[in-house]
């Protein structure tokens, strides 16, 4: 019995073997194929782009201010007149990693919490309701949660709880902070929980295991790189935070681990002297540019540790 010719090769004219045939669907996979591959393209290009960006425009800065005396020094007014100018960036970096601490301390148990209810204990009716207006927080805008912070959030402080604070100060920032970063931590950790096979949670509850340690020892640790990188994902939009620092938090880098006091990060530094009146040239404005450099490379540094720490303990199911 003759099989049917494939209708998607043909015979060449010399009779040399079989070549497929463009057809509709081939082309349009390729198509598919080559703009993912002019997306990925685009995205390194972009990224190299905005790296040389930082480091050409950081060489001006470097040239009047020692690496040394800008990555030790504890004294941080580069717009200060008369000669008084110091541009030891510790202080700035010092404010940035604390506000994002605070802001971690309030969005990590908040977050994850959310997250295993969603994925473990909420039915699907619940999950379908509770979850998109948790992710609702992540598209309020910025300045309003900032000027939640300093119109809400301080005298609510102050008043009611009696906590000495001045008006702007890093603890009502921090604690707005982690709100405003809570929505993506609770998004990924619930995806990653849910993508953990029903056939590990069937086992346990088969061998005599309740709820919790199913949750606890069985879903939380096999779901642990996706759960890391939504901690990376918190982590680096509450360093990179502009308006809500700007607004609620003050322009006053310092070294104190005092949170009724002014603090200032490293994003709302650049918004604050871009928006000033520097001349362009000057070292104060390349402050910027080093400064924007310096928080690339914090922020590269988080993601290195967090891929090496996902690739070690990921976990793949079949």
């Amino acid at each position: 019995m003759e099989r049917a010719p494939d209708p998607t090769t043909r015979a060449p004219a010399d009779g040399g073997g079989l070549t497929r045939r463009r057809t509709r669907r081939s082309v349009g996979e390729r198509a598919v194929l080559g703009f993912l591959g002019a997306a990925a393209v685009l995205s390194v290009l972009t990224t190299t782009g905005i790296v040389l960006t930082l480091v050409v425009e950081s060489i001006p800065f470097f040239e009047h201010v020692a690496p040394k005396e800008f990555l030790t020094g504890t004294g941080w007014s580069p717009l200060a007149g008369g000669g008084s100018q110091a541009f030891g960036v510790l202080p700035l970096v010092w404010s940035t990693l604390y506000l994002t601490l605070v802001a971690l301390a309030v969005a990590i148990p908040l977050g994850l919490g959310v997250g295993i209810l969603l994925a473990e204990y909420a039915s699907a009716r619940v999950r379908r309701t509770v979850k998109p207006v948790v992710e609702v927080l992540a598209g309020v805008p910025t300045i309003v949660f900032g000027y939640f912070a300093l119109t809400f959030l301080t005298p609510l402080l102050q008043e009611h709880l009696g906590i000495e604070l001045q008006i702007f100060n890093g603890l009502s920032a921090g604690i707005v902070l982690g709100i405003l970063v809570l929505p993506t931590i609770a998004s990924v950790s619930e995806d990653a929980m849910s993508a953990v096979p029903q056939s590990l949670r069937e086992g346990a509850f088969g061998l005599g295991a309740a709820k919790r340690q199913v949750v606890v020892r069985v879903v939380f640790p096999a779901a642990l790189s996706g759960i890391v990188a939504a901690l990376v994902l918190g982590a680096s939009r509450a360093i990179g935070e502009t308006v809500v620092i700007l607004v609620a938090a003050g322009n006053t880098p310092s070294l104190t681990t005092d949170l009724g006091t002014a603090h200032q990060n490293m994003a709302a530094f650049i918004a604050n002297v871009a928006r000033s009146d520097v001349s362009a040239g000057s070292v104060a404005y390349d402050t910027i540019f080093a400064v924007g450099l310096t928080l690339f490379a914090i922020t590269l540094a988080l993601n290195l540790v967090a891929i090496r720490f996902v690739r070690r303990y990921r976990q793949v199911y079949e």
